[in-house]
C-alpha cells in the first residue's frame, strides 16, 4: 500500500479553493514579512558580512526545489576553479537547534540535519550549521574559507550577500501564486526576479524525460542519476537494472513525485511512499508487506542506515548546468572578491 504523509495542501498547486482562514493568515504573514524586509532595507536591522564573498542559494517557495544538488554542484565547481568554499546551513530538523555545529561526513543526521550531512558526505566540504547563518558564515571565513555558500538562506536577511541564486521547481513553479499559508510562497515572485541568477530544476534530464521549461534569463539544471547505492554491504547496481521490476520508492522531500517520476522514466514499476520533507524515519515506516527492493533519495538514506537491509538502496542525483552559467557566475564572483579586497585596504 502506498503511503502519503505530510502532503502540502491541495490548493497550493491545484485548482481547489483556498480556505478563508488561510487567506486571512496570508495577509498577516505578508504584513509581518514585509515589515521585516523593510527594517533590513532601511538599515534599522543590521546585516553582517563575513568579509569573503557570499553566495546564497534559496527559493521563494516552501519546501524543496533542488537547492541541495545545486549547493553540491557549486562546491565541486568552485573547488575545481581553485576556491576553498565553505557551506553555511540552518540544519533544519536538528535535535539541538540552538547549538552551532561543525558537520562532517560521520555526523549523525539527527545532530547535523539531513541535508547538511548529505552535503558533507558527498563533498567533504567545511560545513557549519547555525540558526544564525551570519554567524556560521563568519566561522567559515575564520576557518580559512574564501567563499561561503549559504544553503537555503534567501530570507535570512541578517546575512549580507554578494550573489543570490533562486532555485525554482520547473514542474510546480509558484503554484497558485499566493503567500503562506494560502499558497506556497514565502515571498512574492518579484523577489525572485531581483536575484542574480534563476536556476530552474528541470528534474529528469538524465534519461530524456525532463519535466520543466526554462524561460528568458533562466538557467536549466538537469538532475542526473544512474546508480543505486546499497545501504549495506551488497554491490552497487545500475539504476537501469531495475527496469521492469516493482520497487518500493521512498521520498521525504519537498516534491516526492519528482523522485517517483525519475524512477518511472527508467521503466521501473514504482510503489510510491511519500513522506513529509525532513521526515524522521523508524523501522515501522518500512513495513510495506512485500519484500521488494527499496529505492530512496540520498537525503532520506542518511537517516535510514540503522534499519536497512540488502534490498535497501540510495539513489544519488547530481545537478548539471550549462557551462555558460558557470562562466557568468565565476566572473561575477571574482569581481565581488576583488571589490571586497579593495574595500578592505582603504
Amino acid at each position: 500500500m502506498s503511503k502519503s504523509r505530510g502532503a502540502v495542501p491541495a490548493y497550493w498547486y491545484g485548482d481547489a479553493a483556498v480556505p478563508l482562514g488561510a487567506r486571512l493568515l496570508s495577509t498577516i504573514y505578508a504584513t509581518l514579512s514585509g515589515l521585516r524586509r523593510g527594517l533590513y532595507a532601511r538599515g534599522w536591522l543590521r546585516r553582517h558580512h563575513p568579509g569573503v564573498p557570499v553566495i546564497v542559494v534559496g527559493n521563494i517557495t516552501a519546501g524543496g526545489s533542488g537547492k541541495t544538488p545545486l549547493t553540491i554542484a557549486l562546491v565541486e565547481r568552485l573547488r575545481a576553479e581553485g576556491w576553498n568554499p565553505g557551506v553555511a546551513s540552518r540544519g533544519y530538523g536538528r535535535v539541538e537547534r540552538s547549538r552551532p555545529l561543525w558537520v562532517e561526513a560521520g555526523t549523525d543526521a539527527a545532530s547535523g540535519g539531513d541535508e547538511p550531512v548529505l552535503i558533507a558526505r558527498r563533498t567533504g566540504v567545511r560545513l557549519r550549521v547555525d540558526r544564525d547563518r551570519a554567524a556560521a558564515a563568519q566561522a567559515l571565513a575564520e576557518a580559512g574559507c574564501d567563499v561561503v555558500i549559504c544553503d537555503d538562506g534567501l530570507q535570512h536577511y541578517r546575512l549580507a550577500r554578494d550573489i543570490e541564486i533562486e532555485v525554482v521547481d520547473g514542474r510546480r513553479r509558484y503554484g497558485n501564486g499566493q503567500l503562506l499559508p494560502a499558497g506556497p510562497l514565502r515571498e512574492l515572485p518579484e523577489r525572485g526576479a531581483r536575484c542574480d541568477f534563476r536556476v530552474v530544476n528541470v528534474a529528469n534530464g538524465g534519461n530524456g524525460n525532463g519535466n520543466g521549461d526554462t524561460g528568458f534569463g533562466e538557467w536549466p539544471m538537469r538532475m542526473l542519476s544512474d546508480q543505486a547505492l546499497p545501504l549495506t554491504g551488497v554491490r552497487p547496481r545500475r539504476l537501469a537494472s531495475f527496469s521492469g521490476q516493482r520497487v518500493h520508492a521512498v521520498a521525504g522531500i519537498g516534491d516526492p513525485e519528482r523522485f517517483f517520476a525519475m524512477l518511472r522514466g527508467y521503466g521501473i514499476a514504482v510503489v510510491p511512499h511519500a513522506f513529509a520533507d525532513h521526515h524522521r524515519y523508524s523501522a515501522a515506516d518500512f513495513e510495506f508487506g512485500s519484500p521488494l527492493p527499496v529505492l530512496m533519495t540520498e537525503k532520506d538514506a542518511v537517516k535510514c542506515a540503522d534499519f536497512a537491509n540488502d534490498l535497501t538502496f540510495s539513489v544519488p542525483v547530481r545537478g548539471e548546468l550549462p557551462e555558460a552559467f558557470w562562466v557568468s557566475l565565476l566572473d561575477r564572483l571574482v569581481r565581488k572578491r576583488d571589490a571586497l579586497r579593495s574595500a578592505a585596504t582603504k
